[in-house]
């Protein structure tokens, strides 16, 4: 599925009035809403960063969160700004932080949708020229069509799924849930926003995000 590069820079331009991150230097200061996650599983508590119903770590390493805002909804999107040091794949832990209710609409209540805009600053030095996001309901095993948890696997048009770095980008359900963007480069010390939904009609309390920064075939 294709987008039309102008209606990446209209979208690029909603973002940034509605949901405005500052990069400055290629940089971001780290966001108030980071905190110690005490109810984690056993061992030390970790370092999450909450938005609306949910807390986001990078506790399983190779990229840092500098900041998290918003709330997850169509208006107010959770906007996760992250850097990252190489061209690997990376996991995001995404864990309920209120109670889980599927298609709840009270504040506070994880319910399984989340709008998410993902700012990938490339730290790697390596130019990227493909990102692949994976869901992971059990981590490191793939995420079948029949758990709920996908890219919003409702929606067949893909209406949503943007980025202003490519231009193209590719869905799967089986054998796992991917979404990878193609046609287009992120350099070193540059960024790139990816938006989409991640739905679960079977919410779960914990679940992972997998980061894949891509590099040209040799």
């Amino acid at each position: 599925m294709r987008f039309r590069r102008r209606d990446l820079r209209v979208w690029t331009c909603a973002v940034l009035l509605g949901v405005a991150v500052a990069l400055p230097a290629g940089r971001a200061a780290e966001d108030t809403s980071r905190d110690r996650l005490a109810d984690a599983p056993a061992g030390p508590a970790v370092r999450a960063w909450r938005a609306g119903a949910y807390a986001f770590s990078d506790e399983l390493g190779g990229f840092r969160i500098l900041s998290v805002s918003g709330r997850g909804t169509r208006a107010d999107p959770i906007v996760l700004v992250q850097e990252f040091a190489s061209a690997s794949p990376v996991t995001l832990v995404i864990r309920a932080i209120g109670p889980v209710r599927a298609f709840a609409h009270e504040e506070g209540v994880a319910n399984g949708f989340i709008r998410l805009v993902v700012v990938a600053v490339n730290g790697s030095g390596l130019a990227w020229s493909q990102f692949e996001f994976e869901l992971q309901e059990t981590l490191g095993e793939p995420s079948v069509y029949g758990d709920g948890l996908s890219f919003d696997q409702n929606r067949r048009d893909g209406d949503g799924i943007v980025s202003d770095a490519f231009g193209r980008f590719d869905r799967a359900y089986e054998p796992h849930d991917r979404l990878r963007f193609e046609d287009g480069f992120v350099d070193p010390g540059k960024q790139a926003r990816f938006a989409f939904l991640i739905s679960d009609f079977t919410p779960v309390a914990e679940f992972y995000l997998v980061q894949d920064p891509r590099i040209p075939a040799s």
